[in-house]
């Protein structure tokens, strides 16, 4: 599988996505989204892929959307390409597989937005993280306004939109927007080591728990409960179930 705008690989049950527009620092174009998403579904279709780490090729993850390409388009072709967008977000958010996003250099507009999307985020500790749309009279997409929000709450959300200012990697971490910062030589080591982590747990067990945590902020309580409900016996009638308990039993002996 050849891709433009992305190099794709896929190592010890991990499959790594790299934005690959490294001239332009990542910026987003129309073909990097199909690229990224034909990728997405390749990972979903491949049963030895368990984790997926997203991260940019050279000096940043992703600034965002590409401005040169915005500036020609039609108020119809911006509507077109925003629904694209949020289509891909939705993508990411729903996705079955756990995913990380291993931030690097700059993730800015979209680009911190596709983030934002992954289960879990580890940044370089120089990473220069933000939100300029409103410096450049736009507006933030991929469901940026709520998963902000319910990382770091209300009132520092506005904060970070309303100033558009940048913030590295430590601060990132501090307030909760990241789920932790590192040295920028060992971003991907430690991406890796929780993408392989994760992936040594039960993969049916992950998608389930991920569906629900995703329907924990849309449906009442008592739906979600009567969900785990289910969620629990369809776990516990898997093939793989006394396979586990064997595996835990072992360790505890040990």
């Amino acid at each position: 599988m050849e891709f433009e705008c992305i190099i794709y690989d896929k190592t010890d049950g991990v499959a790594i996505i790299r934005l690959n527009r490294p001239r332009v620092l990542n910026a987003m174009n129309k073909r990097l989204w199909i690229d990224f998403q034909a990728a997405l579904d390749d990972a979903r279709a491949d049963a030895e892929v368990k984790a997926v780490i997203i991260t940019g090729e050279g000096r940043a993850f992703s600034t965002g959307a590409d401005l040169k390409e915005s500036k020609t388009r039609s108020a119809e072709a911006y509507r077109d390409y925003l629904e694209a967008l949020q289509e891909a977000s939705r993508k990411i958010i729903r996705f079955e597989k756990p995913t990380i996003a291993a931030v690097n250099g700059y993730a800015l507009g979209s680009g911190y937005e596709l983030a934002l999307a992954c289960d879990i985020r580890i940044a370089a500790e120089d990473a220069q993280i933000g939100s300029p749309e409103a410096r450049v009279t736009s507006s933030v997409t991929g469901g940026a306004m709520r998963l902000i929000q319910d990382l770091i709450g209300p009132a520092r959300a506005r904060e970070l939109l309303f100033t558009a200012e940048n913030i590295d990697g430590k601060e990132a971490a501090r307030i909760g927007l990241v789920n932790r910062a590192v040295p920028a030589a060992e971003l991907m080591d430690a991406a890796m080591a929780m993408a392989k982590k994760i992936a040594a747990n039960s993969a049916f067990s992950i998608r389930m728990i991920k569906r629900g945590l995703l329907m924990a902020g849309e449906v009442s309580l008592e739906a979600l409960m009567d969900y785990e409900i289910e969620a629990c016996l369809a776990c516990v009638s898997t093939k793989e179930r006394q396979a586990s308990l064997e595996r835990f039993e072992a360790r505890e002996r040990e």
